[in-house]
């Protein structure tokens, strides 16, 4: 089984972020409900082990604190082109240590927060009547994102 200490500390750091990066290109893609989104995102890592089979790369993951550095999202490049890069990067480190099963459960956890993210905040309609639960834009960053992790967006 792999855990954190078979990364150094700069693969560890885009391990970790992977999932986050997702998670703001959802919210990004969306026009609001910041908070509400975020506030998803927290509960899909506090439900993460109740959700996923056995992993202590996972366990080690949802314990790690998600931070994501400022500067990565400011740095003038195109959001996508930031979070499919951090993506692959990270599987690309995973696939180097980690085995079948915990890159897929990797790519399940971050698909999860991506989709938590998107359907955290109705989209349209009036004081919550009517509108989408999933925005146009939501739904191609999850489009984005499954066709990075090379898995079905739903």
């Amino acid at each position: 089984m792999t855990k954190k200490g078979d990364f150094n500390a700069d693969e560890w750091s885009t391990v970790v972020e992977g999932p986050l990066l997702a998670g703001a290109l959802v919210i990004k893609a969306g026009k609001g409900g910041t908070l509400r989104e975020s506030l998803a995102l927290g509960k899909v890592y506090s439900h993460a082990r109740e959700q996923q089979d056995h992993s202590e790369l996972l366990d080690d993951l949802v314990s790690a604190p998600p931070v994501l550095e400022g500067k990565r999202l400011q740095s003038g490049e195109d959001l996508a082109t930031v979070v499919t890069q951090g993506l692959r990067d990270a599987l690309q480190i995973l696939e180097a240590k980690a085995t079948t099963d915990e890159i897929d459960a990797y790519k399940r956890f971050v698909f999860a927060l991506a989709q938590a993210a998107a359907n955290a905040h109705k989209e349209g309609g009036f004081l919550g009547i009517g509108g989408k639960n999933v925005s146009e834009g939501e739904q191609a960053a999850l489009d984005e994102i499954a066709a990075v992790l090379d898995t079905e967006a739903v």
